[in-house]
């Protein structure tokens, strides 16, 4: 089976919204009862009910009621908010182009998407919308959703707009033609070292193939033996996309991934020639975030001992989906299946308690101690698996990594949590760019020349604690002693992703890494790498 077919068979799986199920797999409704009754019921009420109702609303009550009842994934979508849902992960969507943030009841331009409508025009970063079609754009009626439904639309249509910039008399108006605008699932990609990139993926989305093997190609351009590749609060996506990308740290008929369900037979995944990063050594960074097509690669990656796995225990989300169209138009997906790694391991947590006591699994992980120490899980032998060398890994729920470690209590702490949760970091800084813009871009024309030679002076910092104290965030000496630094450089890389692009951001933060540098750690000493990890060798 060539890549391309299998690419179709697993977008078919997850990716379509095709009613085609083959004629073996369709079980025929023997419970009549059970279909008439619940036709009798929507007949009653709506032909004797004391009051007139939406019969509308009331089925689609009854349908999330009853997806509740089977599994926390299985999920209905009404038919105004399926092409939404559906965009993270097509990859596009239609409109101006850039990207905002609501700044005193203002839209602020944090950079227009490059090559698109707003950046062909000549909007820059640090702009405000003013007016959109001749009505007022600021104010709190305007809500990210407001902004939305008006720039957002049909790819050729216009859309004016008037926008307020430093150093300019009077509103600027611009004509903005919609385009089709690329949603990347790739936040940044560079260097650590002379010899070791850094990808960070944040989806797995329709495009993600291409974006990582263009990354790949540079980063081999300049010299890359090793990758670290970070899945980190990836939540997933694509199926297809999951075994694309596994596939291209994998030989030829190495097992990526199965899935099997009741009324779905087993469909095995497997690697094919393909492959742009098939030796060299590799690390995966995962964390509690990071779900589903996540667990397939870094699965695979530990069952055949391909690279070493840092980080926290994964999410546990190891349920198919499947989207089925109703005839209005909505949208159900449907579990149907179960992710399997290649030594057999069942990817999904339990959820026997019910949704709500499901999704409090991070508190409770938390509470319990899981996320400071690898020695408060407990794994039963039950659960025993062999990686491809004979290493003891478990199933049960999640992906546990080969090397863990905690999550740091210290810098995000309750300090830290309220600064951003109140929005003083991306206040401030939003504050600090209309007013120093200029002065960086003339200076720091550079990201290199950025990191090595920008920091934020104490009457700037003191600038920042003033806007958090006028926030009531209680500043105990304690924290703030113990977070200046980190504080500091979160502010430097939230400025020069407003300066530069999203990737910016990683590239200030990394040296602060606690995951990252333990992947240095390890990429450097050739035995404990050999430990976990295997270079595959055609």
């Amino acid at each position: 089976m060539n890549i391309k077919t299998r690419i179709f068979l697993t977008g078919l799986l997850l990716g379509s919204f095709s009613l085609l199920i083959a004629q073996k797999n369709v079980v025929p409704m023997t419970d009549t009862e059970t279909t008439k009754k619940m036709t009798s019921l929507f007949y009653m009420i709506n032909n004797f009910y004391v009051d007139t109702l939406d019969m509308s609303a009331i089925a689609e009550k009854a349908i999330i009621t009853t997806l509740k009842q089977l599994d926390p994934h299985s999920s209905y979508i009404p038919k105004k908010d399926v092409e939404k849902a559906n965009e993270p992960l097509e990859g596009s969507f239609e409109g101006v182009g850039l990207t905002f943030q609501m700044f005193k009841d203002t839209i602020l331009v944090i950079a227009p998407v490059p090559g698109g409508p707003s950046d062909r025009v000549g909007i820059m970063a640090g702009d405000k919308i003013i007016q959109v079609d001749g009505e007022d754009a600021f104010g709190e009626e305007i809500t990210n959703q407001w902004v939305m439904d008006h720039l957002r639309g049909k790819k050729g249509t216009e859309v004016m707009v008037g926008i307020s910039r430093n150093g300019a008399n009077g509103l600027l108006e611009f004509n903005i033609t919609r385009d089709k605008i690329p949603l990347n699932s790739m936040d940044a990609y560079f260097m650590l070292d002379d010899e070791t990139g850094y990808i960070k993926l944040n989806r797995f989305a329709r495009n993600s193939l291409d974006e990582f093997r263009e990354a790949v190609a540079e980063l081999k351009s300049e010299g890359m033996k090793n990758l670290v590749f970070d899945l980190r609060g990836n939540s997933g996506g694509y199926l297809g996309t999951a075994m694309t990308i596994s596939d291209e740290f994998l030989s030829a008929g190495k097992s990526i991934v199965y899935t099997e369900g009741v009324h779905s037979p087993r469909q095995d995944l497997n690697a094919t020639k393909e492959g742009e990063f098939e030796e060299g050594k590799l690390i995966v960074l995962i964390n509690e975030g990071s779900a589903s097509a996540s667990e397939i690669v870094a699965g695979a990656m530990q069952d055949w001992d391909r690279g070493v796995i840092i980080g926290r225990r994964s999410f546990g989300k190891g349920l198919v989906q499947r989207p089925f169209r109703l005839p209005d138009g909505s949208v159900v997906r449907l579990t149907i299946a179960r992710y399997y790694t290649p030594s057999g391991r069942s990817i999904q947590k339990p959820y026997d308690n019910g949704t709500e006591e499901y999704y409090k699994d991070f508190a409770n992980r938390y509470k319990h101690g899981e996320l400071m120490n690898a020695d408060s899980i407990e794994f039963p032998d039950s659960l025993k698996y062999e990686t491809n060398k004979g290493r003891t890994v478990y199933g049960g729920g999640g992906i546990m990594p080969d090397i863990f470690i905690g999550f740091d209590s210290l810098r995000y702490n309750e300090l830290n949590a309220s600064l951003i949760r109140k929005g003083v970091y991306n206040g401030y800084v939003n504050e600090y760019m209309d007013d120093k813009r200029r002065y960086l871009k003339k200076n720091f024309s550079e990201l290199d020349l950025f990191i090595n030679k920008f920091n934020l002076s104490e009457d700037e910092f003191d600038n920042f604690i003033a806007k958090a104290t006028e926030e009531e965030i209680d500043i105990e000496d304690e924290q703030l002693n113990l977070n200046v630094d980190f504080i500091k450089l979160q502010i430097k890389a939230l400025i020069a992703r407003n300066l530069f692009d999203t990737g910016s951001y990683y590239k200030v933060l990394w040296p602060e890494d606690r995951e990252i540098n333990k992947a240095l750690e390890v990429l450097k000493e050739d035995m404990v790498y050999e430990t976990y990890g295997q270079l595959l060798k055609n």
